[in-house]
C-alpha cells in the first residue's frame, strides 16, 4: 500500500514540472538517504526513482546514496553547506525529520534551511519482535513488560525523544511503567532495527510498517501491531491494529523529499 501511495505521489507531485525536467536533465540525478540502507527513507528514494522513470521525467536512473549520522542531520548539513544549488539532488525526509528539526537537533539548520518539495505518501507506526519471540500479540507483550520491563531491551531508528522512541514510550505507559526507564538503543533507520532483532541484541523494535513488511512476509520477524485506524492490505493484512487489541495507538508518518536551499 505504501509503495502504491508513494509512487503515485511522486508522479503527481512532479508531473506539473515535466516540461522543465525534460528540458533541463540533471547530469547525475541522485537521491540521498540520511540513514543506513533498508529503511523508509531508502524506500522513498527508490520509489521516487521508479516513479520518475515511469513518468519519463528522467533519462538517467536516479542513483541512491547514503549518508548516515544524526538521523538525517549529517545529510542536511552536507546539502546546505556543500551542495545547496544542485537541482538533480533529492533528499529523503519524513515527519521524523520535522520532529528533530523542531527539537533543534539538526544544529544550526531549521525548517527554512532547505527547499521542501512534497510529502509523497503515508507510512504507519509498527511494533515488531523476532520471529521466534514467545509473544504472539501486543497484549502478550504489554503484559510481559508489565511484569519485568528490564527483560526487554528495545531499539528504534532514532534517538531518545524521536518518534520511534515515542511509540515504544506509549507501549511502556500502557504497561504501567515510566518510559524513561526503557533500555533503549538508538539506531540509524529501520534497517538496523531488523538486524538487531534478528541478532538477538534487542527484543522489541519500533519503526514504520514499510520497513518491516518484507521481513514479516518472509517470516524473519513478527509484526505485532500496526498503529492505524484499520488494517492495511497486502503483505501485512494479517497484522492487527493496536486498537483492535485494546490500545488506542495511532501513528501516521509522512514521507517526502527536499532540495538544497538555492535550487
Amino acid at each position: 500500500m505504501l509503495s502504491t501511495m508513494l509512487r503515485a505521489g511522486v508522479a503527481i507531485a512532479l508531473a506539473a514540472s515535466a516540461s522543465v525536467a525534460v528540458a533541463q536533465q540533471p547530469a547525475k540525478p541522485e537521491c540521498l538517504v540520511g540513514a543506513k540502507p533498508g529503511g523508509g527513507c531508502d524506500l522513498t528514494c527508490r520509489l521516487a526513482g521508479t516513479a520518475l522513470a515511469n513518468a519519463k521525467l528522467l533519462e538517467k536512473p536516479l542513483a541512491v546514496n547514503y549518508m548516515e549520522g544524526g538521523v538525517g542531520a549529517v545529510a542536511m548539513n552536507h546539502i546546505v553547506g556543500s551542495r545547496p544549488a544542485e537541482g538533480g539532488l533529492l533528499v529523503a525526509a519524513s515527519s521524523g525529520s520535522a520532529l528533530l528539526l523542531a527539537q533543534k537537533k539538526f544544529g544550526n539548520n531549521d525548517e527554512n534551511s532547505v527547499r521542501w518539495v512534497a510529502a509523497l505518501g503515508a507510512d504507519f507506526g509498527a511494533i515488531v519482535v523476532a520471529a521466534d519471540s514467545p509473544h504472539k500479540t501486543l497484549k502478550d507483550l504489554v503484559e510481559a513488560i508489565k511484569k519485568s520491563p528490564n527483560d526487554f531491551p528495545v531499539a528504534g531508528g532514532g534517538a531518545v525523544g524521536s518518534q520511534d522512541w515515542m511509540k515504544l514510550a506509549m507501549i511502556w505507559k500502557a504497561a504501567g511503567h515510566d518510559p524513561r526507564t526503557m533500555r533503549y538503543i538508538a539506531l540509524e533507520g529501520g534497517g538496523p532495527v531488523i538486524t538487531n532483532l534478528q541478532g538477538g541484541h534487542v527484543k522489541i523494535g519500533s519503526s514504520e510498517i514499510s520497513e518491516f513488511a518484507p521481513h514479516h512476509k518472509a517470516g524473519k520477524v513478527r509484526v505485532l501491531a500496526v498503529m492505524t485506524d484499520k488494517r492495511l492490505p497486502g503483505d501485512v493484512a494479517d497484522v492487527p491494529t493496536a486498537k483492535e487489541q485494546g490500545y488506542d495507538l495511532d501513528w501516521t508518518v509522512w514521507r517526502g523529499v527536499y532540495l538544497g536551499p538555492k535550487v
